[in-house]
């Protein structure tokens, strides 16, 4: 071993979970995204990950453009991170202009493997992210859900405003003029087109979220057709609309295709 070889520090080796400071691969000096992570403290380790943002968080960070150069990288990257971490985060940078297919590609990659997908278009939101991920490590799950107090007017104001168009103010006033949601759904679009601030737009919105149906036609269609047996075709009938003398035959009966999957909220019907 050379002495320039010995003398050169080895890099510490860091506990997970230990400290307030994002743990940084040394692979990843002279990153650019380095400069972009604010509001937290930053130290090199050796890690496994590039950046370790958690007690059971790591991230690797991918450049399009490098991948387009070194596709066998991140593949490698990945077989090393095995399942040192609960949470792995791929966090690519679309630094190219042709970027679905890759990125359509590194999905199909990171879904075998438990990984979640993270994409940025500029190193400071690469930054952001990181920094977000430090910040909310200890946070509840719940404080980004939205909080609904309830009271019936709060969860009646909640339910409209999820219809487009609707404001707070337009919950308002068809509390103060039917009273309950069952009287607004039984309202005929004459009588909410004489309240103010209710345009033809907005009457059609709410009727159709009250009136129209979950499945639409195509699906109920698909459903009729997958149920009904399928017709074989006689010997002697023509075929896709050949001509026979001076008719013109229709075209023989053919078998549906497969039906769509079954969606969640057919099940719940």
């Amino acid at each position: 071993m050379s002495s320039s070889s010995s003398s050169r520090p080895a890099p510490p080796v860091v506990i997970p979970g230990s400290g307030n400071n994002i743990i940084v691969n040394p692979l990843q000096r002279g990153n650019p995204v380095l400069e972009c992570i604010r509001n937290v403290g930053k130290e090199y380790g050796d890690i496994v990950a590039d950046y370790q943002v958690g007690r059971t968080t790591g991230v690797l960070f991918l450049s399009l453009k490098y991948h387009r150069l070194h596709p066998e990288y991140i593949h490698t990257r990945i077989e090393k991170l095995a399942h040192h971490y609960t949470l792995r985060i791929l966090l690519i940078l679309s630094d190219i202009s042709e970027h679905k297919d890759p990125i359509r590609e590194l999905t199909k990659v990171c879904l075998t493997n438990n990984i979640t997908v993270i994409v940025a278009f500029s190193f400071e939101e690469a930054g952001h992210y990181l920094t977000i991920f430090k910040q909310f490590e200890h946070k509840p799950p719940n404080m980004i859900k939205e909080r609904v107090d309830k009271d019936y007017a709060s969860m009646l104001r909640t339910s409209l405003t999820s219809i487009s168009k609707v404001n707070k103010t337009d919950v308002e006033t068809l509390r103060s003029s039917f009273g309950s949601i069952a009287n607004i759904a039984r309202t005929s679009p004459d009588q909410l087109s004489n309240l103010p601030g209710f345009g033809q737009v907005k009457v059609k919105n709410i009727k159709n979220a009250f009136e129209k149906p979950f499945r639409n036609h195509a699906t109920n269609t698909l459903a009729f057709m997958a149920s009904s047996p399928s017709r074989e075709p006689m010997g002697n009938e023509p075929h896709d609309g050949v001509e026979q003398g001076n008719t013109v035959a229709e075209p023989s009966y053919k078998p549906p295709r497969e039906p769509s999957p079954v969606w969640d909220i057919e099940l719940d019907l």
